[in-house]
């Protein structure tokens, strides 16, 4: 009786040449997009529970949609190495890390811009921005250099990435930004702690500012 075939969880499975330092280094840059949905958005959604921040994720998802849906149509197969890597069964255009990441830089940097509530307001913002895109330009780089994708499929998903986070945060921003109240007076909105907080310039600055406020008058209280 023969055994039947394994097949890897790809999610984080990212192989580098042995002893390739900068290859051990880009293969954990590759995990980047996972480290920001895990460990980003999850804790925002925990800790903040902010409607933009919800939005940006589900921009983030149906921007991936798109990609495993272009993908399926277009079936463009990854460059040759991908018999190492052991990924030719899946397609490489366009790159869905790039597209991740440059849908992350671009829609940050337009929160930022418009000093969108958590997003701006901080005179610091644009060393995250540029952070972002680094991050960005690095994830792109690293597809190539490990053999998962070649230029032209990194630079395509960098291209959709940028497209689809400026077009849907237009439409986040221009159509869903009238029902953010209405979110946040529903059940749901009230029973969770769900808020938006666009209309203020700097949330940081405004809990500080309330945080003291409120020691404050307990101290009064208490004298």
């Amino acid at each position: 009786m023969t055994d039947p075939s394994l097949k890897a969880v790809t999610l984080t499975h990212v192989r580098y040449p042995r002893g390739d330092q900068l290859g051990h280094f880009l293969a954990w840059i590759s995990l980047v997009p996972v480290f920001i949905s895990l460990g980003g958005f999850a804790s925002h959604f925990f800790f903040r529970r902010e409607i933009q921040g919800m939005c940006f994720a589900i921009g983030l998802l149906i921007s991936q949609f798109i990609s495993e849906t272009i993908k399926s149509c277009v079936q463009q197969s990854r460059p040759e190495t991908c018999a190492l890597l052991e990924v030719c069964e899946s397609h490489g255009w366009p790159s869905s890390h790039s597209q991740y990441m440059f849908f992350f830089a671009t829609y940050f940097t337009l929160l930022s811009y418009r000093k969108v509530g958590f997003f701006g307001g901080n005179e610091t913002t644009w060393i995250v921005e540029l952070i972002a895109w680094f991050m960005a330009v690095l994830t792109m780089f690293s597809r190539v250099y490990l053999g998962y994708h070649t230029v032209a499929q990194v630079c395509a998903g960098a291209i959709f990435g940028t497209v689809l986070a400026a077009a849907w945060y237009w439409v986040v921003n221009n159509v869903f930004v009238e029902y953010f109240p209405l979110i946040e007076e529903s059940y749901i909105g009230r029973k969770f702690y769900i808020k938006d907080t666009s209309h203020i310039c700097n949330v940081l600055k405004f809990e500080y500012d309330n945080a003291r406020a409120a020691r404050k008058n307990v101290a009064n209280k208490d004298n």
